[in-house]
């Protein structure tokens, strides 16, 4: 194994601020992270880019099937170079934002790992929950702000979208931090790595109005949920009918509801009908 700094200079590679690159150059942490990932040989692990491939090293020696995303050809030529020959390794030039992780494995569930992009790290989070059923596991590192955010419980002022849409449908647990200083370029923010493992709920729901509503709920926070949900479309006063059937005080706000209660309002809006509004 080389150094991040070596190749960088080996292959003359700039990294893009565009693409918010940034690479784990401490292999200590490298290892720990593929520690927690757990690939095993009868697994298929999707990398989320995969960058200069030290992180690709260390899953390919224990993963079944590895597939490396990376959306920058220079990045994917270097790749395809450095693990030719290797057959349990797909190098595969790709969006993630658009990649199909059903398509990794049809007949099996994969995981997922990857030190995503910050500037995306959001979009890529809610793309990982449309293909849950498909995914055990996922490994994620990311800007410790947003794990705040998506671990945290109601009534703290990172509790959000993130937090309500990821506990609908995973367990998380924040597993350890990395500083800046491991990285190549650094960064101006702390790392976080999060391990998510889906979790079907138990109560099925229109889970499109239930975004649509946790959306809308968390649109304006300072907002009561009356006012919020008003933006949906629904008649006077038909906010507060939907809140006081679902045992929820239409004064309070969207950061103060658990889960359990956004999910019960959501019943309580299908059942009323009240979504022919939206």
């Amino acid at each position: 194994m080389s150094s991040v700094r070596k190749m960088v200079a080996q292959y003359d590679f700039h990294p893009a601020k565009r693409l918010g690159q940034c690479f784990l150059e401490d292999l200590n942490i490298v290892r720990r992270i593929v520690d927690l990932a757990e690939p095993a040989g009868d697994e298929t692990v999707v990398e989320i880019g995969a960058g200069l491939g030290f992180m690709t090293e260390e899953l390919a020696k224990r993963a079944g099937r590895l597939i490396a995303l990376e959306v920058d050809p220079r990045l994917v030529e270097i790749l395809r170079e450095r693990f030719f020959g290797q057959d349990r390794v797909a190098v595969v030039q790709a969006d993630v934002l658009k990649y199909d992780f059903f398509s990794a494995r049809p007949d099996e569930r994969i995981k997922v790992v990857g030190n995503i992009p910050y500037h995306i790290s959001t979009p890529i989070l809610f793309r990982l929950l449309e293909f849950r059923q498909s995914i055990s596991s996922m490994l994620l590192m990311m800007q410790r702000e947003l794990a705040d955010r998506i671990t945290a419980q109601p009534g703290t002022k990172e509790y959000g979208i993130p937090s309500v849409l990821v506990a609908r449908y995973t367990q998380a647990e924040s597993l350890m931090t990395v500083a800046p200083t491991c990285f190549y370029p650094v960064p101006d923010v702390v790392s976080s790595v999060l391990r998510i493992t889906p979790v079907e709920p138990s109560d099925p729901l229109d889970e499109t109005l239930f975004s649509r509503i946790v959306r809308a709920a968390f649109a304006q926070r300072r907002k009561t949920l009356r006012n919020n949900l008003r933006n949906l479309g629904l008649p006077e006063n038909y906010a507060d009918t939907l809140l006081s059937a679902s045992g929820i005080d239409p004064n309070r706000r969207a950061e103060t509801l658990s889960v359990g209660e956004f999910s019960l309002l959501t019943k309580v809006w299908s059942e009323t009908g009240a979504d022919k509004w939206l």
